[in-house]
């Protein structure tokens, strides 16, 4: 059989070339680079055709020339060389896109910077075949031989089939190169992007731009040139260069054009020679012979350019000068944040700075010095406060709990006519329902077991004054007529006595509770609540005047600090977001309770805070109290377990809160907690 075998080879040898040819093919599929597959393709020739040199040209659109690559014998693949299109067989054929075949190089005169190595090598036929697909023209494949007219016409035909295959190969490893290429592009200008939108610092943005760039194309020297608008000039950073970093102002140079004619423009060693600038001279001192100026375009016009040189010849290709582009329109964007941060934080400064001064002023002509704020909902506060103060008329205010209801009523009280005498307060909700009407009226001697002596109220106390009720809601049903007739006869008596007292005493009131909604349920009077509400003020939720929380929280801060001997300097911009965008359910008495326990928190000179969290919903969807209230309830019911609801005494629950007996009352009232659950058993 093997004698066959042999006979066979020896008479199909076109067979075995093409069985060759079929195994070249299966390797060459498998590379997934140009360098991989030439040198795959420059071992696995040899079994398909007969030569003692092969060339491999490849056309480079973006300098319009032949990069050639030739392989002798056993050597590894020669360093390409450049050549130009008319002066090369591969570029003849890669134009006229036909083989050529020359059959004695003696004979031929064409293309002698060429054919003379060739010929120094003793080659006599020389071949080019078109490497072409359907979608490119690649370049040309190449074969000598030391025979004359060694390839005929069967030769070249089949020599064409192989130039068709590595054609199809090259394209193949051309566009998967072409595709990881263009997508670690678009990841480093995903990168790029995050480093120089990161920083609002000039001088860590222009390091991060010369890192960046080279990152997307290498180069030697980057430069990043602002227009001076006070100057009318250029004003050039040199970010990078092989000299070092340095900072200049600029003459004209190559950067002003590109910004003039808002387009790109790529100068060589000439162009840049030919302008006579600081910039230009430190540019070709460094060696630098291409230079590609790209102009910042923003919205608002262009910034200036960003200028990268390198010191080879014709540097930057189209794709180099494409993704150098789209990183200019990143830059633009970085320096523009920049720039518009740091003329928002002067203005902000300035701004603050007039008004404070702006707010010491009204506050010292109105008589609003307890009341922080400059919002429009608080300011319309202060109008309506300022028109009824100089009446006598009975006033309503209503709002949610922490508004500040305390001080407008006692902003009341001093622009009024009755500044001079008292102003007496009484929280209607911190008095058990039992001892109120004596708080509020008085008693006299034996009224009432435990009424030892003669009790003077509130109310006769406020004579000639005023008389302020906070959570007026929480008045019993039983005790509202008696409010009524002082409201309506300015008279009343004191409990267990028959003397009627008649009072001149002005009446302001607050309530965080709906009284409508109690006057339709029938749990407060309405001929009372209309004789409240004569002039009604609704107090403005703290959410609804974010614009105030950094003025009371800097005083805050400020009275806090004072009172713990500490020296607070510093608010963070973070801290003060944070503390602007939660909802503050507790308001102002929230606010000002959690910057006294920051207060507590700081050791240094920069305010140090808990973290603001907002409520949070369960998985059964009911509401989870992570508020200050709720936090300030849970705090309360603690000590109280450890009391067993004990309240008054030096070991009680208020005298551990640090807080008077009535106040806590008053706190345990709003938050819902019974002393009762926790009384010693």
């Amino acid at each position: 059989m093997q004698p066959h075998a042999e006979e066979a080879e020896e008479e199909n040898p076109d067979l075995l070339r093409y069985e060759a040819l079929l195994e070249m093919a299966d390797l060459m599929v498998h590379h997934g680079t140009t360098a991989g597959l030439l040198h795959e393709l420059a071992a696995r020739l040899h079994s398909v055709a007969v030569f003692e040199v092969a060339t491999v040209s490849l056309h480079d659109a973006s300098s319009d020339v032949m990069y050639v690559q030739t392989w002798e014998g056993g050597e590894p693949l020669s360093v390409p060389s450049e050549v130009g299109v008319e002066e090369s067989a591969s570029g003849w054929v890669w134009r006229h896109q036909e083989p050529l075949l020359l059959s004695d190089l003696r004979k031929e005169t064409r293309f002698a910077s060429i054919l003379d190595k060739l010929r120094a090598r003793g080659i006599r036929t020389y071949c080019m075949l078109p490497l072409t697909t359907s979608q490119n023209r690649l370049g040309a494949l190449g074969f000598g031989s030391s025979q004359p007219e060694a390839y005929g016409t069967e030769d070249m035909e089949f020599l064409l089939r192989v130039a068709e295959l590595v054609a199809l190969a090259l394209e193949n490893v051309i566009t998967r190169e072409a595709l990881v290429e263009e997508k670690q592009r678009l990841r480093t200008l995903v990168e790029v992007n995050r480093t120089l939108v990161s920083s609002l610092d000039l001088n860590k943005l222009l390091t991060s731009i010369a890192s960046s760039v080279n990152r997307v194309v290498p180069h030697e020297f980057a430069g990043v040139a602002l227009y001076d608008e006070e100057h009318n000039g250029m004003r050039a950073w040199v970010l990078a260069s092989p000299e070092g970093r340095a900072v200049m102002a600029a003459e004209p140079s190559p950067t002003y054009l590109p910004f003039q004619l808002r387009q790109s423009k790529t100068f060589g060693r000439e162009d840049l020679a030919r302008l006579n600038s600081q910039f230009t001279q430190h540019v070709l001192q460094a060696g630098i012979q291409t230079m590609h100026s790209m102009p910042l375009k923003t919205s608002k016009g262009v910034l200036g350019t960003l200028n990268v040189g390198s010191t080879r010849k014709n540097a930057f290709s189209q794709a180099d000068q494409s993704l150098l582009d789209q990183i200019a329109g990143q830059v633009a964007i970085a320096l523009e944040n920049v720039r518009a941060y740091h003329e928002i934080e002067q203005l902000k400064n300035r701004l603050a700075e007039e008004k404070l001064y702006l707010e010491d002023e009204i506050r010292s002509e109105l008589g609003f010095e307890e009341i922080i704020g400059d919002s429009p909902a608080l300011k319309r506060v202060l109008g309506q406060v300022k028109i009824v103060a100089v009446t006598d008329a009975t006033v309503l205010i209503l709002g949610e709990t922490g508004t500040g209801k305390e001080l407008i009523a006692r902003a009341i009280h001093r622009m009024g006519k009755r500044s001079a005498n008292s102003f007496i307060k009484l929280n209607c909700a911190a008095i058990p329902t039992g001892l109120l009407e004596s708080e509020l009226f008085g008693h006299e001697k034996g009224a009432f077991t435990g009424a030892i002596n003669q009790k003077i109220g509130r109310l006769e106390l406020a004579d000639k004054g005023t008389l302020f009720l906070d959570e007026v809601g929480d008045i019993p049903l039983e005790l509202q007529p008696k409010l009524l007739r002082v409201l309506q006869d300015q008279e009343f008596e004191r409990l267990g006595s028959n003397k009627t007292i008649r009072v001149n005493a002005r009446l302001i009131t607050a309530t965080n509770q709906d009284l409508g909604k109690s006057v339709a349920e029938r749990k407060f009077r309405s001929d009372l609540y209309y004789r409240l509400r004569v002039f009604p003020i609704q107090m403005p939720a703290l959410r609804e005047r974010r614009k105030d929380i950094p003025l009371l929280v800097r005083y805050f801060v400020q009275k806090f600090a004072r009172r713990m001997n500490k020296q607070i300097e510093t608010i963070t911009s973070e801290t003060m977001k944070s503390l602007m965008n939660w909802d503050w359910p507790g308001n102002v008495r929230e606010l000002e309770n959690f910057v006294e326990r920051s207060v507590i928190l700081t050791e240094g000179t920069l305010l140090r805070t808990p973290p603001v969290e907002p409520r949070e919903e369960c998985e059964t969807g009911a509401t989870v109290d992570t508020s200050f209230e709720g936090a300030e309830r849970e705090h309360i019911i603690r000590i109280l377990r450890e009391t067993r609801g004990l309240i008054s005494g030096p070991h009680g629950a208020a005298a551990k809160l640090g807080l008077k007996r009535t106040t806590l009352q008053s706190k345990m009232q709003k938050l819902g907690i019974s002393r009762e659950a926790y009384t010693r058993k």
